[in-house]
């Protein structure tokens, strides 16, 4: 088997902003450690068992000497991990730039579907905070039936509908908040809304009703 064969290596996007730009919604102290350090081990994490499944393909481990669900789930855990962050940071944007309320064609679908924007944050918020643990809330866009799907999953173990878009994203690990509000994570989701790049969720879901 030729000796050139190889996966393409994930790479760690720049941040679209500083450090300090969703201060003080988001400390820049979190920012810096949340993206130079925990992002960046999920793009090296997976990068290694990319690697280590390389290596299983080329023969260079033998049967036996190797976990393939082990490399897998090691896989899925941290090319999640890197994806969903990456959303995540284009998801917000600095003070004074994002949070109000959505327009355009995704603040259309919300009154239709919710009834009005502050119902839909109101139900958000309570999935945000009913999540158990650690994990992601999410909102998607069901290009099947044109519903927004409002839906919570733990660590980076999807509960995913498959092949949905990501509308809109927010990280509930700890590290996403822990450094300035403590156990306050109900603080931390109100917070957030102040700096929801509504711009950037109303171009994701664009994408997919002009399909």
């Amino acid at each position: 088997m030729s000796s050139s064969i190889s996966f393409r290596k994930y790479e760690l996007p720049p941040l679209p902003y500083k450090v300090d730009a969703l201060e003080p919604y988001i400390s820049k102290d979190i920012i810096d450690v949340h993206y130079n350090g925990h992002h960046k081990g999920y793009v090296n994490g997976a990068n290694s068992f990319l690697d280590r499944l390389n290596k299983v393909i080329k023969g260079e481990v033998q049967a036996g000497q190797y976990d393939i669900q082990g490399i897998l789930r090691g896989l899925v855990f941290n090319i999640n991990g890197h994806k969903l962050h990456a959303l995540y940071w284009e998801n917000m944007a600095p003070n004074g730039k994002g949070g109000g309320k959505p327009g355009g064609a995704l603040a259309d679908l919300i009154d239709k579907q919710f009834g009005s924007f502050d119902k839909f944050k109101a139900v958000f918020t309570e999935a945000a905070n009913s999540l158990p643990g650690t994990g992601w809330t999410v909102l998607y866009y069901d290009t099947e039936s044109g519903n927004l799907e409002i839906m919570t999953f733990e660590n980076h173990f999807q509960n995913h509908i498959a092949e949905l878009p990501i509308i809109l994203i927010l990280d509930e690990f700890e590290h996403a908040y822990y450094l300035q509000y403590k156990n306050k994570r109900a603080d931390y989701v109100n917070n957030w809304w102040n700096i929801v790049n509504w711009d950037w969720a109303d171009k994701k879901l664009q994408k997919y009703l002009n399909k």
